[in-house]
């Protein structure tokens, strides 16, 4: 309930329409007993039926509103998560989330029904023939049990479809965003085998998932159908010999069947609603990042830096182990080694999008996790290895909406002679995966986010000249060079032309810190 806002006044909204139901089920039985015994039509038949469609009508209008406000809900969560796996958070968003909507709509409105309309038709039929009100109390728990024996098997089954959906969603994704070098490395036909190869298997765990849910289908109604027969034949027999008036036979026999059907209905929906479910599960169990209050409101500038034995590990394995070091105010400090030292976690720390799992690092001498994540992103400027374009003008790309202005900065990073060659220049149109653009400029298309970000008292830069030319490398060191001074830098570095910006260099090797000299 903590995790859903809102799910306990649903339910008892469900709780009252269940109640409403009930009395509006006994209200309609009356009413046939009496028309189908030549008592004409009455007014309490009538509005229990149009009852019966007004309140169908409100758990169905009820359920989508609440239902909408729990995608939405569960969409914000999975968005702010602190998950790496980026294609199953993706199947999560969307498949997920939406397949939570037969759980909501269907299962939950059902669920508060049948465990409410039995009961009153079962107090119903013992002031009416205790013989069937103690048939049905003794057949009545068949379908429950029943319900329970399948569901277990569709429960397990479905897990193990939905792992299979989730495992071919970030799969996909991960070729999908790497396609261009598995064909460069012609490895694309080797990652097709794969996808299919999983999509068969999620396809062959779905099929075995719907045959339970036909078998268990079938068993409920096999069992509601023989329940209800065991109530009307020996109805038919007692009216025959007349120990049974026809109106309390009729009633009997209308009631009945509403006795077994929110049981069925639930058993049935259930299963619908069994992928919903998990999905909802796993959603509620994807770790969110927390949202920190700022405690203390830090000067803008440029900061000191200070990492006290900061350790990070990523699904167990370390990435970090223990790291001290620090970068006073307006100093640049280069990290270099090899692949896989921890260099770019350093960074992910620094921006706070990795949380240390022991130390702590220190801005101007106060926990970083005591500022406002806000306040302290808008005084840092990033360049990440492979900059996040945007569905826009190459223009709004530099600028992210901001009214700075952006021509200095494209000029710095040399990318007024990339608007050039561009049919529309700046205004030129820029896909989320940068078609128009080669890796190098969209490389510059980062650093001049950068550059436009005069403000900023901290710069982070993950390589920004790996995929430059040395001509360009040289210009946009140049401008890198306008860029770090008056401000405190970490810079991630291979080249030796990137090392020379530095006034430190901090080697690390393995996620520890094995050396540290002047540059």
């Amino acid at each position: 309930m903590p995790a859903l806002p809102g799910l306990r006044r649903y339910l008892v909204v469900l709780a009252v329409l269940g109640v409403l139901s009930a009395i509006l089920v006994l209200i309609q039985a009356e009413g046939l007993a009496t028309l189908l015994t030549g008592g004409g039509v009455t007014v309490f038949l009538v509005v229990a039926v149009a009852s019966r469609v007004l309140v169908t009508w409100g758990h169905g209008v009820l359920g989508g509103r609440f239902a909408a406000t729990v995608r939405a809900g569960l969409r914000r969560r999975l968005l702010g998560s602190a998950s790496e796996r980026a294609g199953v958070v993706a199947t999560q968003i969307t498949r997920g989330v939406d397949a939570t909507d037969s759980y909501l709509t269907g299962y939950l409105p059902t669920l508060v029904v049948s465990a409410v309309v039995p009961i009153a038709v079962i107090v119903r039929l013992f002031t009416t023939d205790v013989v069937s009100a103690l048939v049905v109390t003794a057949t009545l728990p068949l379908i429950p049990v029943f319900a329970i024996l399948v569901g277990k098997h569709t429960a397990a089954r479905t897990v193990r479809q939905w792992s299979s959906l989730t495992k071919l969603g970030g799969h996909f994704l991960d070729v999908v965003r790497g396609l261009e070098t598995l064909r460069l490395f012609g490895r694309a036909s080797a990652q097709a085998s794969t996808v299919r190869a999983m999509a068969s298997a999620h396809a062959d765990a779905t099929v075995k998932t719907l045959r339970v849910a036909f078998l268990s289908s079938l068993v409920l109604e096999l069992v509601a159908t023989m329940s209800v027969a065991l109530v009307a034949v020996p109805i038919g027999f007692r009216l025959l010999s007349g120990s049974l008036d026809a109106r309390t036979a009729l009633l009997v026999l209308v009631l009945a069947p509403e006795a077994y059907l929110p049981l069925r209905a639930a058993g049935a929906k259930f299963h619908a609603a069994a992928e919903g479910l998990t999905a909802l599960r796993e959603a509620l169990a994807v770790p969110v990042v927390s949202s920190r209050s700022a405690v203390f409101t830090r000067r803008r500038g440029a900061p000191s830096v200070a990492f006290e034995r900061v350790s990070v590990s990523y699904d167990g394995v370390p990435a970090l182990s223990e790291v001290d070091f620090s970068v006073p105010a307006g100093s640049r400090v280069a990290l270099a080694g090899p692949s896989g030292s921890g260099k770019s976690t350093v960074l992910a720390v620094l921006l706070g999008f990795v949380t240390p799992s022991s130390g702590r690092v220190l801005v101007d001498g106060v926990d970083l996790r005591s500022l406002s994540p806000s306040d302290w992103l808008a005084d840092v400027a990033w360049v990440p290895q492979r900059p996040t374009l945007f569905r826009g003008s190459l223009a709004s790309n530099i600028s992210l909406g901001t009214s700075t202005d952006f021509s200095a900065a494209a000029r710095a990073a040399s990318l007024d002679s990339v608007a050039a060659g561009l049919p529309g220049g700046f205004s030129t149109a820029v896909g989320e995966l940068g078609e128009v653009l080669s890796a190098g400029q969209r490389q510059r298309v980062g650093l001049a986010r950068a550059l436009a970000r005069t403000s900023a008292g901290l710069v982070l830069l993950d390589e920004p000249t790996a995929r430059l030319d040395s001509r360009t490398e040289a210009a946009v060191l140049s401008a890198t060079r306008r860029l770090l001074p008056g401000r405190t830098a970490v810079l991630v570095a291979h080249r030796p032309a990137m090392v020379s910006l530095a006034d430190r260099v901090i080697e690390l090797r393995g996620g520890r810190v094995c050396s540290e000299v002047a540059a």
